[in-house]
């Protein structure tokens, strides 16, 4: 492993060639707690084609050389999907006022250097370069504390994104489906989102 990881801001159909791996990668990181994640190929290629397909969208790679070891993406909410949608118009929120981050993945053996506050940085300047946004915010799943597959030395990245000025906001909650491991289909998760204003 190399300590000198390149980050790099991508669009459009820059994107295209990277697909496959990302697919990978999602899959990979998403099978850990707490979103244990039983992945579908096919279905990350298809998740991934949006933000080549919506020209104000972002991801942002890390790279170990040529290797893809994570990857952060993020849109305005205008485009996102009604589940994300709802909670935000039903609480007054103008759309064209918020800027959505996804998901941030890294390979285990890359985490602690910092990276994770490059995915962010890099996602609200790219916010800052679309103009107009109000708000930044994202959502993470909520688990149980005492589900059975939460890691004894599992650590929230609460104070992580406090740290970076994102607060909870229990009032914004939505769901998304899908198939935990060990599970034989798709179920209901609790979403709730994390909220930062721009000054």
């Amino acid at each position: 492993m190399s300590r000198n990881i390149r980050i790099a801001r991508c669009t459009g159909a820059a994107l295209q060639r990277y697909i496959p791996e990302l697919a990978g990668l999602r899959i990979e990181v998403f099978r850990e707690f707490p979103y244990l994640y039983d992945g579908d190929f096919n279905y990350e290629k298809k998740y991934l084609q949006t933000y080549i397909d919506c020209s104000d969208s972002v991801i942002v790679l890390a790279f170990d050389g040529d290797k893809i070891v994570g990857a952060s993406t993020a849109m305005p909410m205008k485009y996102e999907t009604d589940e994300l949608k709802k909670p935000f118009i039903e609480n007054g929120y103008k759309l064209n006022d918020v800027f959505y981050c996804s998901e941030s993945v890294l390979n285990r053996q890359y985490r602690g250097l910092g990276i994770g506050v490059r995915f962010f940085e890099q996602r609200e300047a790219h916010a800052e370069d679309l103009g107009g946004f109000k708000h930044i915010t994202f959502c993470c799943v909520e688990r149980p504390l005492d589900h059975p597959r939460r890691p004894a030395d599992y650590v929230p990245l609460d104070k992580f994104w406090n740290k970076r000025g994102y607060f909870k906001h229990p009032e914004l909650r939505t769901a998304y489906r899908w198939k935990d491991l060990d599970d034989n289909e798709e179920t209901p998760k609790p979403m709730i989102f994390w909220l930062k204003d721009e000054r």
